[in-house]
């Protein structure tokens, strides 16, 4: 194994990567709106960030405080630097908004108007508002013995109330808490009107926190607000299922989806006015201590500015749109079976369209010798034309069968319902195997033709989720290979039934056999640098943190091997360490679209091999996921594959970080002629 000081801490790696989404914002190269995005996206990411990785950490505090991780740090030692990292982002982000984001927005005449920028005619228009949408939905809490302080929503708005006077029954607490109804947006927008400009293009929008503070005292009738502050709690989002008690996961899991709202305090944000009193007296309601608050300057949540940019139609301020393309094999041949049939087709999403992904399901419930679909499910969002494919078909008499992971985080609602639907259809659903989660993408079409079987089959990186499609970097292959198609119908077999796993023909399978495979192929590359052979690998992928496959990649850099790591977010392993890492460079490129593809590639003295996978190089994918990697066999798919999706990242020098040994990370030198590898595909691969 690693020692301790050769590896980087995974939470602190992990607010490494928010730093450089951060950076999106914060570069003035990035549209305008998507600048706001961004900000969004970061907060998005840190939400997450606390309610499982801090919750976590606090698991550890509390029931194993003196336990040292791979990387040598005690839990309060992590807890200690994740606190630091953490009120530095949060500083940094509202910085961003309120000196460069917002005044930039209102120079372009979209404005977000405060309550002392309030003409008479907004003022006006608000209370109305207040009185008509706001104030019919509000219920204040005051809080003494019989009103205890309410237990508040995960991630939701409130507001702490100071207040002075007595009520109409004589109470006089001094305290109550409303809570922002979750049915109304947090930012309204104003009438055309009344955006505050003289051009026809102005966009004016409040927060709906404003609008309850400059109304707040309509709640309390004969009685003075104080103060009124705005506060938000973040909770701990992970699900409890009882495996050994479990005997129908989809009702238990259903039945703790509700809890995920209430779990414990980890984090909780006032507004920058919060009184301290106030400030102490939330910490103590939430059981949370100094360190875990956070003061923003501005709205609590920025979430909520998310959607912004779709309300405002300047395509100026956006990223440029694309038509994604689609293979020329398919314009040639619509027909996905007879295009298949006449050669594997690589999707390169979202350059080319996922419509193939689609169509291939479409063509499958509507063909009469499709006898048999079968399709895992992991993430695929509350409305998927996909899914409906899968219903249809059910309906059509096809033998359809879903695995449902239901375990996916935060869509374990989404795929409930599905599998409902499914059900109801007379689809065969099952949930994968109770302690591995289902994460391989794929699908596989059994098909009659001149009498006899014939299979087809869509093998992924990313999810069938039709919107990331158009936002993650993620390759898809669809072949009729006979022998990737029956590896791809034993992992089926694995999923529904019971049995030894098999050996397959080219799939590298977690649990069982992706971890040895990734070692040994990493262990060959180190042998032929050893007897002086041309040796290198090139791996991108989301995560680096498994200690015995960094621990290959020490000995083969200290042989020779040349390793470029391409790793979007957070990487244990550090590069360029003299006599450890010297032949090891990590870098990880940030742009419009998330980078999200898996691919591995080994030089094998010339062989070139080179996969895609579902994985990325973590001790859960490896030992408890259910994962798929795959060779990409035909040699022009194979040049496709490494110039797209290795050479390209490799050669940016606009949106490319690399990676320091200490775990920070700096811009590569923009050095020579400029190369951005997303505007480069966008470019040569859409249309």
């Amino acid at each position: 194994m690693p020692t301790h000081d050769s590896l980087i801490n995974r939470e602190l790696g992990i607010l490494e990567f928010n730093r450089r989404v951060l950076a999106q914002a914060e570069d003035p190269a990035t549209p305008l709106l998507e600048r706001l995005r961004f900000l969004s996206i970061t907060s998005s990411n840190m939400d997450e960030f606390f309610e499982v990785r801090v919750s976590g950490l606090k698991e550890q505090l509390r029931y194993a405080p003196s336990q040292r991780g791979v990387d040598g740090l005690t839990p309060r030692q992590v807890y200690q630097g994740v606190s630091t990292i953490a009120h530095q982002i949060v500083a940094r982000q509202y910085d961003i908004l309120n000196r460069e984001v917002l005044p930039a927005m209102a120079a372009e005449d979209i404005r977000f108007f405060r309550r002392t920028q309030w003409t008479a005619e907004q003022a006006e228009w608000i209370r109305a508002f207040f009185f008509s949408d706001l104030m019919p939905v509000l219920t204040p809490i005051g809080l003494d013995p019989s009103h205890p302080f309410p237990n508040v929503l995960n991630k939701s708005l409130n507001f702490a109330v100071e207040l002075s006077g007595k009520d109409a029954f004589g109470r006089n607490s001094g305290r109550a808490v409303v809570q922002a109804p979750r049915v109304l947006p947090r930012v309204i927008q104003l009438p055309r009107e009344l955006a505050g400009c003289n051009c026809d293009n102005g966009y004016g929008f409040v927060f709906l926190s404003s609008i309850l503070h400059a109304h707040v005292g309509e709640l309390f009738s004969g009685m003075e607000v104080l103060g009124c502050y705005q506060f938000r709690v973040t909770r701990n989002s992970e699900l409890f299922v009882d495996e050994e008690e479990n005997k129908n996961l989809r009702d238990q899991l259903a039945g703790e989806l509700p809890q995920r709202n209430y779990g414990n305090a980890v984090r909780l944000e006032v507004a920058d006015n919060c009184s301290p009193e106030m400030s102490a007296f939330l910490l103590q309601q939430f059981d949370l201590d100094a360190n875990d608050l956070y003061q923003c300057q501005g709205p609590v949540n920025l979430v909520r500015l998310m959607n912004v940019p779709d309300l405002v139609e300047r395509p100026d301020l956006k990223f440029p749109p694309f038509i994604a393309s689609v293979p020329s094999q398919l314009f040639k041949q619509p027909d996905i079976f007879k295009a298949a049939s006449q050669g594997d087709i690589l999707l390169h999403h979202p350059y080319q369209t996922f419509q193939p992904v689609m169509d291939f399901l479409r063509q499958a419930s509507v063909d009469t010798n499709v006898l048999a679909i079968k399709l895992t499910v992991y993430r695929t969002g509350s409305e998927s034309e996909l899914m409906q494919h899968l219903i249809a078909a059910a309906r059509n008499g096809k033998e359809v069968t879903a695995v449902v992971e239901l375990m996916a985080r935060f869509d374990e609602e989404a795929n409930i319902n599905w599998a409902e639907q499914l059900e109801k259809a007379g689809a065969h659903v099952v949930y994968g195997v109770v302690g591995y989660k289902t994460h391989a993408k794929l699908a596989l079409v059994v098909r009659r033709e001149n009498g006899q079987i014939r299979r087809y089959a869509h093998l992924g990186t990313g999810n069938y989720h039709p919107r990331t499609t158009r936002l993650y970097t993620d390759f898809g292959l669809i072949t009729c290979n006979p022998e990737l198609c029956e590896d791809v119908n034993e992992v089926f077999t694995q999923l529904t039934g019971l049995g030894h796993a098999k050996t397959h023909n080219h799939l590298w399978q977690a649990p069982f056999t992706l971890h040895s495979h990734i070692i040994n192929a990493i262990r060959n590359e180190t042998a032929r640098a050893k007897k002086g052979e041309k040796a290198a690998i090139i791996a991108k992928m989301n995560a680096l943190l498994e200690p015995k496959v960094i621990k290959a990649l020490y000995e083969a850099s200290q042989a020779g091997v040349q390793i470029d790591l391409i790793v979007r977010g957070v990487c244990a392993l550090r590069p360029g360490v003299p006599g450890l890492s010297d032949n090891i460079r990590v870098r990880s490129i940030l742009g419009r679209f998330l980078e999200h593809h898996r691919i591995f590639y080994f030089h094998n003295g010339g062989a070139e091999d080179v996969y895609l996978a579902s994985a990325d190089w973590m001790d859960r994918n490896f030992f408890r996921r259910i994962e798929s990697c795959f060779p990409v066999l035909d040699a022009k798919l194979k040049r496709r594959v490494i110039n797209e999706g290795l050479k390209a990242p490799l050669k940016d020098n606009v949106k490319a970080w690399e990676m320091q040994p200490d775990g920070s990370y700096r811009r590569r030198p923009r050095r020579g002629k400029l190369f951005e590898s997303q505007a480069f595909l966008l470019q040569a691969l859409t249309s």
